[in-house]
Order: C-alpha cells, then structure tokens, then sequence
C-alpha cells in the first residue's frame, strides 16, 4: 500500500525502529529520513512540531545530546535559539517524527504512531523489548 507517511528516522534508536516497523506492519513503505544526515529545513521542523501539538522544548531531545553542555536548559532561551540548536546539532531533534495524512505525531512511546495510521495492521505486533501492542487480529491491546 502506498500511503504519504513520513518517518524521520535514527536506525540507533529502538523507539524509532519500533515505530518504523508498526507502520510497515500496516502494509505501507513509509518514506524515511534519516534526519542525523538529512535534517529538516527549519519551516519543515517549525510545522512538524506545531503539527504535532507540541512546544520546541517538547521536541527537543535531552538524554544522550549536548543538550545540558549546550545550556539549553536555560528557561530563558527563545524558540528561535532552540530552533538554531536543532538545526545546527540534529541530534537534539526528538524522534522519530512520523506524518500522515491523518496527522503528525512525536511517537514518544512508540505506539503514539497508531493513532494516526489507517487501521489495516497485519496481525500481532511487539516491540523489541518484548511489549505486545497489537494482537493476532491487528487490535491494539491497552
């Protein structure tokens, strides 16, 4: 099936690799960016963030960056220096970032990403660390 879905992906990162599988376990080849070598423009990562219903703060990712050494903490720092920072050192992006055409989500926990794909799972679904969301017939299990 061939749906616009977007994922800005970090191969590195289990949230990320879980989510690209849920969306493939749809039966869509979403596009993926790996966004470490092919960041966002700053409109594009401003409107995936507004999208998403999120703050910049929100999307910036604090553990394993140079978040803290770079003083980002700093609740005085503007959106706009925020938004320098992502860009300059992607890695302080969260991730992984998905758009479809029913939404954009920060998948943060990694089945975020089911609420804003068609409902056309194809069976059971388990994350890496052994965490079943979807069952045999595609459901989601809360």
């Amino acid at each position: 099936m061939t749906t616009a879905v977007t994922i800005y992906h970090n191969p590195e990162c289990g949230t990320s690799r879980n989510t690209l599988a849920m969306i493939q376990n749809t039966g869509i080849e979403p596009n993926v960016i790996e966004y470490l070598k092919n960041p966002p423009s700053r409109q594009q990562l401003i409107k995936m963030i507004a999208d998403a219903g999120l703050s910049v703060r929100e999307a910036i990712r604090e553990k394993g960056t140079p978040y803290a050494e770079l003083g980002l903490d700093n609740p005085d720092l503007t959106d706009e220096k925020l938004l320098d920072a992502m860009l300059k050192d992607p890695i302080l992006i969260n991730r992984p970032f998905v758009i479809t055409p029913i939404g954009t989500r920060l998948a943060r926990p990694s089945e975020v990403v089911l609420d804003i794909l068609p409902e056309t799972h194809k069976g059971a679904f388990t994350k890496e660390d052994g965490e079943k969301v979807l069952d045999a017939e595609g459901k989601r299990i809360v």
